[in-house]
């Protein structure tokens, strides 16, 4: 509860039904039970300076972050380049039809290995970055 208001906790696990309450101050936590209504245990002394802001949770922060967005564009460019060797084997077998486009996709493919470490590079740089 070093973070917390004790009071604004309390009140928001009354607003979802919570009714057991045990207030540990030199623990620094409250037990939150949903038994029958009692409590126990010395409140919380009231605190004279405000409590910190809450921060947002890391999954929410961490997926706007450069990580994952070098960490997706490196993804996506790799599975693009295993799908290019697999239409590769594919059009090789039925090239009859599509013949001309052959020799491109040995170019396609590097272009998306060159996309993938691309992507590496900018997630290993933002993690530096960020460290």
């Amino acid at each position: 509860m070093s973070n917390h208001d004790p009071v604004v906790f309390e009140t928001a696990a009354r607003v979802v039904g919570c009714l057991g309450f045990g207030f540990y101050p030199r623990s620094g936590f409250i037990h939150v039970d949903l038994g029958p209504a009692r409590q126990w245990g010395e409140r919380f002394p009231v605190r004279e300076t405000a409590f910190a802001e809450e921060t947002p949770p890391a999954r929410e922060v961490l997926a706007d972050s450069r990580t994952m967005k070098g960490g997706g564009a490196a993804g996506v460019a790799t599975l693009s380049a295993a799908g290019v060797e697999v239409a590769q084997i594919v059009l090789t077998e039925t090239q009859t039809a599509i013949l001309p486009l052959v020799p491109y996709l040995d170019t396609l493919s590097w272009l998306f290995i060159a996309v993938a470490l691309g992507g590496i590079a900018v997630t290993i740089f933002a993690r530096f970055d960020d460290w």
